[in-house]
């Protein structure tokens, strides 16, 4: 009986000292496995200060190149379903923005959105790419934008989806919890976790939750690098004085049901950039290219297209 319990214990602990350890391993699998499904390679580009961790893929003599700038706290890995359909057709790059993802961390390195958009031009240059396709999600939107506005020459067309970067004239969930000094981008805990997963998304993919449990362990391990990396992103200049320098085709996707950065933000970018479409769409949250990726792609497509 001593060693049946003995062994029951050890069973126990060995179970939940392997549980986030088997969902990490997960993810990175079915990421993996993904990637390869949809011709993406991983490439590390050095850069001047860091290496920078990609996903790209495509025809590299291809005419036209999309950049793809996830948002804060994600990674390269959101845009992977999204990114399939264009694969065939154009040169595909997806980096980990820096303090992101396998690009890493570096403390006191510099977060603000004009930096982060001086390292995404680094970035093309070593890939040896002269003008580009951007599109950016949430603060990664931002830094599309900045780039959009500030490396005019560089940027063939831009869209945004959900961009952060405009004051928003209605305050969405995210702002309301900010402005009474809490940030629900640092957990602390796996419910703490649950919660934030909640506000990003309307209708989510499934996720097993091992996964989400080891996903909810990464932030909690990485909150003092998140925070500042936020307080340093956060504090970039406004798009507002910027937004009637974006002189190049451009396209808005939003969610209306997006909790982090509210749709009332959208007649804000309507009235700064000149050549401007538009789409909001209902029962869809802060990430529609997660959520409903072949939409959001064929959508952006259509978009592309136009330009030719």
């Amino acid at each position: 009986m001593l060693l049946l319990f003995v062994a029951l214990a050890v069973f126990v602990a060995w179970s939940w000292l392997s549980y986030p350890a088997v969902g990490h391993w997960l993810y990175d699998l079915s990421m993996a496995i993904e990637a390869r499904l949809y011709k993406l390679h991983k490439i590390e580009v050095p850069i001047a200060e860091m290496t920078v961790s990609t996903w790209q893929g495509g025809p590299y003599e291809a005419a036209s190149a999309i950049l793809m700038l996830h948002g804060f706290s994600a990674d390269k890995n959101l845009w992977l379903r999204f990114s399939r359909h264009f694969v065939r057709q154009y040169r595909v790059i997806i980096p980990d923005l820096p303090g992101h993802g396998e690009t890493g961390f570096k403390a006191g390195g510099g977060f603000d959105i004009a930096l982060q958009a001086k390292r995404m031009i680094q970035l093309l240059d070593v890939c040896g790419v002269e003008k580009v396709h951007v599109i950016g999600n949430s603060m990664g939107g931002y830094l599309a934008a900045w780039l959009a506005a500030t490396y005019p020459e560089r940027i063939a067309s831009l869209a945004l989806i959900d961009p952060a970067g405009v004051t928003a004239p209605q305050a969405s969930d995210m702002e309301r919890h900010l402005a009474r000094g809490h940030n629900p981008f640092l957990v602390n805990s796996r419910e703490e976790f649950r919660y934030l997963y909640a506000m990003t998304m309307a209708s989510p993919p499934w996720v097993p939750k091992v996964v989400l449990d080891a996903i909810a362990q990464r932030y909690v391990q990485q909150r003092d690098e998140l925070e500042e990396i936020f307080r340093d992103f956060h504090a970039s200049p406004p798009m507002e004085p910027k937004l009637a320098e974006i002189r190049c085709p451009a396209l808005l996707l939003w969610g209306r049901k997006d909790r982090l950065i509210d749709v009332s933000s959208v007649p804000v970018w309507s009235k700064g950039i000149a050549n401007l479409r538009v789409d909001v769409w209902d029962n869809v949250g802060h990430m529609p290219m997660v959520e409903q990726p072949t939409h959001s792609a064929r959508l952006y497509q259509e978009f592309l297209g136009s330009q030719r």
